[in-house]
């Protein structure tokens, strides 16, 4: 039986600390065919292109190329047009690939016929703020019930996780959209399906993906999320979802009722507040109210968590839901797509190479 050779590529910016696993993830995959791994390197401040560069030097499947702007879908690009095989695997610097993971991918393409197939990101965390981080990145409660973070039955799906492509597809719809920073797989895979190809959700494929390791690097992360979200939504009404529209109205609710609250609370001095006063001092229930939810919610997410990690879900919930929330209303008022246009036409190509190929370092 012949197997057909397969191409996994990727783009990585300060991933120094997870980028050994991931590629090793998948150099010890069980594939039978060839395998080549192409890696984007953005212009990190860590360890990374170090840890790239051995790795290549160690191993000939792995290649390098350049991705100077740092931005995910301008990385992704160049390292799929740099594969040299028909059957595109997308990992990330964050993901490891259980054993199996690259053939199932490959039986999925061949006998579905689906231009795209992916299956579930599985968060696992070490600490215990990150275990708390995974099940809530892992809950309906947390993350909405999106299967593939959820679980759910093999069939048609508007997005998967990561993707194994038919080059062919990628090549028609023109690839990854370099106007947007995040968002860009959701938005691939809807020009696919509406280029008339079937993307294709396995929940045997499953990701293993490290999450954040601190309060910040969370916020950070769903704060440059939720925009981004809203951007596909104004380029493409057709993903407009009422599950995207909780966190942003909960975020108005929640400001709303305590810039009310407060501004009754100044006034707490006064010899005859009045009528109007006492009902914004109301306006405190709101926030209240939404902060109880998080922390009930919470403690149905938590079940089976030890002791540690449930302490920080709460506040770990409260994190994702605010910044996404916040990010999405910032996306709408703002959009950010118009500036990331401009952006993209300015940055520089990658000096003339063999595809910007470049020489393993480090």
């Amino acid at each position: 039986m012949v197997h057909s050779p397969v191409s996994v590529f990727l783009t990585v910016l300060n991933e120094g600390a997870h980028l050994a696993a991931a590629l090793d993830s998948v150099l010890n995959q069980d594939y039978p065919g060839p395998i080549e791994v192409v890696v984007a390197l953005g212009p990190s401040t860590d360890q990374t292109d170090e840890v790239a560069g051995q790795i290549a030097r160690r191993d000939p499947r792995v290649k390098l190329v350049g991705n100077p702007t740092g931005k995910i879908p301008n990385g992704l690009n160049t390292a799929w047009r740099a594969c040299a095989n028909e059957y595109l695997i997308r990992t990330d610097g964050h993901a490891v690939l259980p054993p199996g993971y690259i053939a199932q991918a490959v039986a999925d393409l061949d006998q579905t016929g689906a231009a795209n197939v992916g299956g579930v990101m599985v968060p696992q965390g070490q600490t215990p703020f990150e275990r708390a981080v995974a099940r809530a990145m892992a809950s309906k409660v947390g993350i909405g019930p999106v299967a593939f973070h959820t679980g759910g039955k093999a069939g048609p799906a508007k997005s998967v996780y990561l993707g194994c492509f038919r080059r062919q597809a990628l090549v028609e719809v023109e690839g990854y959209a370099e106007g947007l920073h995040r968002g860009e797989d959701w938005e691939l895979n809807h020009r696919l399906i509406q280029a008339g190809h079937l993307v294709f959700f396995d929940p045997a494929l499953r990701v293993t993906y490290r999450p954040r390791g601190n309060l910040q690097a969370l916020a950070k992360q769903y704060f440059s999320t939720g925009q981004w979200r809203a951007e596909v939504m104004r380029r493409h009404r057709a993903t407009i979802s009422p599950r995207y529209l909780a966190p942003p109205l909960a975020v108005t609710a929640v400001a709303a009722g305590l810039l009310t609250g407060l501004s009754g609370l100044a006034r707490s001095g006064a010899k005859n507040p009045g009528r109007k006063t006492i009902w914004r001092r109301l306006g405190l229930v709101v926030p209240g109210l939404w902060a109880a939810g998080e922390v009930g919610a919470a403690a149905v997410a938590g079940r089976g968590l030890d002791w540690r990690a449930r302490v920080w879900l709460p506040l770990v919930m409260a994190t994702m839901h605010l910044a996404w929330g916040a990010s999405f209303i910032r996306g709408v008022v703002a959009p950010p797509g118009k500036q990331a246009d401009q952006l993209g036409a300015k940055a520089q190509a990658w000096p003339p190479g063999s595809n910007g190929e470049m020489a393993p370092s480090g």
